[in-house]
């Protein structure tokens, strides 16, 4: 009998252009080398990032949102897994799924909290310190903590996240997985990086469309560049990343060495060439792409609290950590200057890689959970009566919401 998943994306992936596009890609591949038949659907449009699932073995269907058509294609397709991509997604799909493949067993995967995202993007506009109780407090909150007890399994790409959502909101364990993204370490060795002498500069990557990288930059320009260049007179940084703003673009300055050099086809080739990674990021959530491509080509990294936050445990960190930017500087400068330094945190990324991120061993937990969930699902549904109260109570509004407007779109 073949296994099946329903992925349900909110977008198509761009691995080339998000962090998030990565984690997606990951995922798919999990589950193929699990052994599924995989059917990707969005009701998004593709844009000229988005990767070709077909290439990968991956069915693609595009889908319509409020419409009936897709309640006979899930019954159709009959899938053992659906897996939501965020919680925008289960909130719009998952009534359906529930009545029309009660079977299949249903993950989340969360991508990061956007109601903490959220809350400590509005706190940093307000230019007030963030309180945990602005997330709890937070009207996402009460979505997101609503689809993942609506769910049979939460993936949580950051272990901070799993502690807020446990001893903050009481969300049983059972529901919660940590997933974080997944690195082939057999692919990565010391011998393969290139060593301190033969980099040099500074590098920062970010997605435009993400607001907490926009506004890293924007520190970059004004608070961190300033003091490098006056230490470090003939140093450059490149600022690459997709869908940057034209205020971005406008700080193209070559003359004091700061490059917006914009979307890089193979970001590998522009980290090894760098000697440090810059992310001061001041808010944020889940954990952070660039930081961990960071590890894996060898370059250190000088980032925030909120960039490091959920990565590293109680591990040293691939560089230094700093929420001042005078110290932040300094950092920066040191790493770039000093080869022994450079070359001790480089190791503890690697170390980092090995024992928090590796492919293998986080795809046999995986696995290993998904099963022990197919073989109990009806007792694990039954224990999360919360989850099947909401149920309930989504059936009898969204359903019915949906459906009206079904309806009033054949009008």
């Amino acid at each position: 009998m073949s296994k099946k998943i329903l992925v349900i994306g909110y977008v198509w992936p761009e691995p080339t252009t998000t962090a998030a596009g990565c984690r997606m890609l990951q995922l798919l591949d999990a589950f193929l080398t699990f052994g599924y038949d995989i059917t990707f659907a969005s009701t998004a449009s593709k844009t000229q990032y988005s990767l070709d699932l077909a290439k990968l073995g991956v069915q693609e269907v595009a889908i319509q949102l409020n419409h009936s058509s897709f309640d006979e294609f899930v019954k159709e397709l009959s899938p053992n897994v659906v897996l939501f991509d965020r919680f925008m997604v289960e909130e719009q799909f998952g009534w359906r799924l529930a009545e029309f493949a009660p079977n299949a067993l249903r993950i989340l995967n969360t991508e990061d909290l956007h109601a903490l995202r959220k809350s400590r993007e509005e706190a940093h506009k307000k230019n007030r310190p963030f309180r945990i109780k602005d997330w709890k407090n937070h009207p996402t909150t009460l979505r997101e903590t609503a689809s993942i007890y609506r769910c049979d399994l939460s993936l949580m790409i950051s272990s901070y996240e799993i502690e807020i959502l446990q001893h903050e909101l009481h969300i049983p364990a059972e529901l919660l997985f940590h997933l974080p993204f997944m690195v082939d370490f057999s692919e990565i060795s010391k011998d393969k990086l290139a060593p301190f002498d033969k980099r040099n500069g500074f590098v920062s990557i970010g997605n435009g469309k993400h607001t907490p990288n926009i506004a890293a930059v924007k520190i970059l320009k004004h608070d961190i560049w300033p003091g490098i260049r006056k230490q470090l007179a003939n140093a450059e940084i490149h600022i690459y990343g997709a869908y940057l703003p034209q205020e971005v673009k406008e700080m193209h300055h070559p003359k004091i060495g700061f490059y917006v050099s914009g979307w890089a086809e193979n970001l590998d080739v522009a980290l090894k060439g760098a000697r440090v990674l810059l992310a001061p990021l001041k808010f944020g959530a889940g954990i952070k792409g660039k930081l961990l491509d960071a590890m894996r080509t060898g370059t250190p990294s000088v980032t925030t609290t909120i960039g490091a936050e959920g990565m590293h445990g109680e591990l040293p960190w691939n560089g230094i950590i700093s929420n001042d930017w005078d110290r932040f500087v300094q950092a920066a400068v040191e790493l770039h200057q000093k080869q022994e330094l450079w070359e001790t945190v480089q190791e503890n990324g690697i170390q980092l890689l090995q024992k928090l991120y590796d492919k293998e061993l986080l795809q046999n937990q995986l696995t290993e959970r998904l099963q022990q969930l197919s073989k109990a699902l009806e007792i694990h549904r039954e224990h999360n009566f919360i989850g099947r109260m909401l149920h309930h109570q989504i059936l009898a509004s969204t359903k019915y919401m949906a459906k009206w407007i079904e309806e009033k779109n054949k009008r």
